[in-house]
């Protein structure tokens, strides 16, 4: 039996760090997701000829070094890839009323775009064949 999923998408916030009490830290952002809306088994499309899209928010949640690496690099709008695992959550509010909770437990993020930040500048480019040993 497994639990994984695998999201690609946008980050729709600066991603959040908290502490536990014990001193474990927690990142949380939010992932959207998008695929186009589909009639029949194709896509409508607008007035303007343009793919309808449905997006859907989810909520990441990252622990420790993960976290500390997300919450360094990453920023709102960013590409990211997700693989983790789906974890559901029960708890009985103020009032008594039974409330559920869905999130998605990062256990590794690639960056699939660089921060608007770090896309203006110039990387510089290094010729690294002399440090070939053979």
């Amino acid at each position: 039996m497994q639990n994984i999923v695998i999201l690609a998408g946008n980050i729709g916030q600066k991603p959040e760090v908290r502490s536990t009490q014990s001193g474990t830290k927690i990142t949380n952002f939010t992932l959207a997701t998008s695929r186009p809306r589909l009639s029949e088994g194709r896509a409508i499309r607008d007035e303007n000829g343009y793919r309808v899209m449905d997006t859907e928010w989810h909520r990441i949640t990252c622990f420790n070094g993960l976290g500390k690496t997300v919450a360094e690099h990453c920023e709102k709008g960013m590409k990211v890839l997700v693989h983790g695992r789906i974890h559901y959550t029960k708890w009985t509010d103020a009032t008594g009323t039974d409330r559920y909770g869905c999130e998605i437990i990062a256990e590794k993020v690639d960056f699939l775009s660089r921060p608007k930040s770090a896309e203006n500048e110039n990387p510089e480019l290094v010729d690294r064949d002399d440090e070939i040993p053979f």
